[in-house]
This record gives C-alpha cells, sequence and structure tokens, in this order.
C-alpha cells in the first residue's frame, strides 16, 4: 500500500469534542503539537479517518486541515527546537 505525509492540524471549539478528535488523530498519526499531527497514511486510511472526524465535528464551530506533503516539499521541512519530522515507517502491521 502506498502511504502519502500529511500533516494534520484542527481547531475544535468544544472540549467534549476536542478529545474525541484527539484521540482520533492519535490512532493513526503522532502529535507534533498540541492540534498539529503527523501522519504517514494510505487514501483508505486517510479517508476513514475523516470521516470519522467528520461525525465528531461541528462544521460551524470547528476546522479540520489535512495538508499532503510531497517528497520534495517534506524534504524542505525545517524544525528548530526540539524534533524531527515523522520518518516513514519501515513496516506497518495492520
Amino acid at each position: 500500500m502506498k502511504r502519502s505525509f500529511y500533516l494534520l492540524t484542527y481547531d475544535i471549539a468544544d472540549k467534549k469534542r476536542l478529545a474525541k478528535i484527539a484521540k482520533t488523530m492519535e490512532a493513526v498519526a503522532e502529535r507534533v503539537q498540541d492540534s498539529v499531527f503527523e501522519a504517514w497514511l494510505g487514501a483508505a486510511e486517510l479517508e476513514k479517518t475523516l470521516k470519522k472526524a467528520n461525525k465528531i465535528m461541528n462544521d460551524k464551530e470547528d476546522s479540520l486541515r489535512v495538508y499532503s506533503l510531497c517528497d520534495p516539499c517534506r524534504e524542505k521541512i525545517r524544525c528548530l527546537g526540539q524534533g524531527k519530522p515523522l520518518a516513514e515507517p519501515a513496516v506497518v502491521i495492520i
């Protein structure tokens, strides 16, 4: 399965929904800041995650942004301070 690198970030107005969205993201991605996650996902995994998130979110109050980063763009990521971009997994166990 081909995986792509994604940056997922959200702003959720309600604390209960925020906790549910955070749990959803933590299941598939690595938290790099409070509401920012990096993930290597296949197309089906991404769609499944977005469907779950959409069921939780209030589209009038909340937002979730998904940025797909191609390999050349990912190589240009600059990190100051702690942390490094999430490395592509060598093996994925499903």
